[in-house]
């Protein structure tokens, strides 16, 4: 009996996932625990192994497609025994239809990624009902959303159909290809003429950008030919969903320090220069911001009550200091997680980072490499920035700011000096860390700054 292959779901927030490299192909034979695939998630890629064995029948989902759903089919694997070639064909009205739609004499219009992430949803009905029952589509209030595939928005452009007024077969009502294709044959309402022509300037004042306003709303505001679309990928659907989340959600505020680094910076230089060589390198190079990490794990052991998370009906004490770092990676940032970093030294954490902080960049990190921890710091003093405030990032109640450590004038026993001076700003969640407990956090981080051998005993 024909195996299905499904997209798995690799985090528990993940929805969809690209399809980046089939690493076997049709006619294969594979065991449990081979490595088939790569799917890109929106942070990481990931290798993907197969569960049971037998002989890759069909690749259902091309290399490179985008957005496949989890759950969605994406390759048939034959039992040992069987026919491959009769597996690929399928026993089930879902693997069937599949198979059908790839025939070549068919020769089908080549659907776009998303399209093609649809398709298995959509085989799963019979083949008889592939073609959407003519209905009258509910009337949509204005500025309420419409979901169509690209193609199909594509297909009604071209066609000048109005999509207010097709009804979608695609999962939860999404209108696909073979809506706007029964549409353009039953003769469904065009679209207004005004509807199609690209948005220009006008004389009057910009239409104002009201919460949740439509893309063509926005659009309006800028003149035709000023600008070019750049969709969003799913990293920066994850940030943008979880950044409007802690905002709207999290009551945040904010506590400020600067802290003198002449000492950190005297210890730093020694512990460099002290490092054992071992083939050619030496064994670790402490950076301003692996003092930073360790500096916020040991306050945050020596503060516990901040060291919590929110929920409805309960406050999550942590037992160790899991220090998430905010690392910038093309297209948008993650945060790699220093586990139990009260409780490692120096050279430890520092080693640690520079390999999450490479594998980050690369998008080969696991999961559990970037999910959970208790707190964050988000270090921008490299790129000069003085300071500034950072979002939390939920299940977390703070985020540490680091801006850059410069020359200022500061007052010793009554005179004027010259210290390097950093200011870091901690964002703390109102609910669970009020002001004088996130006092006493930055006060406990300062001062391990400021003295930096507390981080060596």
């Amino acid at each position: 009996m024909p195996i299905n292959i499904t997209m798995p779901a690799l985090s528990p927030t993940m929805e969809e996932g690209n399809l980046a490299k089939w690493l076997v192909k049709e006619g294969d034979k594979v065991s449990s625990g081979d490595v088939i695939a790569e799917i890109e998630t929106d942070k990481a890629t990931m290798e993907v192994e197969a569960v049971d064995e037998g002989t890759v029948a069909k690749l259902v989902v091309p290399a490179g497609t985008e957005g496949v759903k989890v759950n969605a089919v994406i390759a048939i694997l034959a039992e040992e025994g069987e026919d491959a070639a009769a597996a690929a064909k399928g026993d089930g009205s879902e693997v069937k239809t599949e198979a059908k739609s790839a025939q070549p004499e068919q020769k089908p219009e080549q659907p776009k990624s998303e399209e093609k992430a649809e398709k298995p949803a959509e085989a799963a009905k019979p083949v008889a009902d592939q073609a959407p029952v003519a209905a009258t589509p509910a009337p949509k209030k204005d500025g309420e959303r419409i979901f169509a595939s690209p193609l199909a928005r594509r297909l009604a452009k071209e066609s000048g159909l109005d999509l207010t007024a097709v009804s979608g077969s695609g999962p939860k009502g999404r209108i696909v290809k073979a809506d706007i294709e029964a549409a353009a044959k039953g003769g469904a309402p065009k679209a207004a003429a005004s509807a199609t022509q690209a948005p220009s300037i006008s004389a009057a004042a910009p239409a104002p950008m009201a919460k949740g306003a439509s893309d063509e709303q926005v659009l309006k505001n800028f003149a035709e030919g000023s600008y070019e679309l750049v969709p969003h990928d799913g990293m920066r659907k994850t940030i943008a969903k979880r950044l409007v989340e802690s905002k709207q959600t999290v009551p945040h505020f904010y506590v400020s320090v600067d802290c003198e680094l002449d000492a950190l910076l005297a210890l730093r230089k020694q512990l460099n220069d002290a490092a054992p060589v071992r083939d050619d390198k030496p064994a670790y190079k402490l950076s301003v911001n692996d003092l930073v990490i360790k500096a916020l794990a040991l306050a945050l052991r020596d503060v516990p009550d901040a060291n919590v998370s929110w929920t409805e009906s309960a406050m999550v004490k942590h037992k160790h200091a899991d220090v998430g770092v905010a690392v910038s990676i093309p297209g948008g940032l993650i945060t790699p997680i220093i586990r139990k970093a009260e409780e490692k030294s120096l050279s430890a954490i520092s080693n640690e980072m520079k390999d999450l902080g490479k594998r980050a960049r690369d998008r080969k990190l696991k999961p559990e490499e970037y999910q959970g921890g208790t707190s964050a710091v988000s270090n921008m003093g490299m790129m000069g920035v003085k300071n500034f405030s950072a979002v939390i990032n939920p299940p977390h109640a703070t985020i540490l700011a680091v801006g850059a450590g410069e020359k200022r004038p500061v007052v010793k026993n009554g005179e004027l000096a010259i210290a390097e001076v950093m200011t870091v700003t901690l964002s703390t969640d109102h609910r669970c860390v009020d002001g004088a407990l996130g006092a006493e956090l930055i006060g406990a981080f300062k001062r391990y700054i400021e003295n930096p051998m507390g981080m060596l005993v």
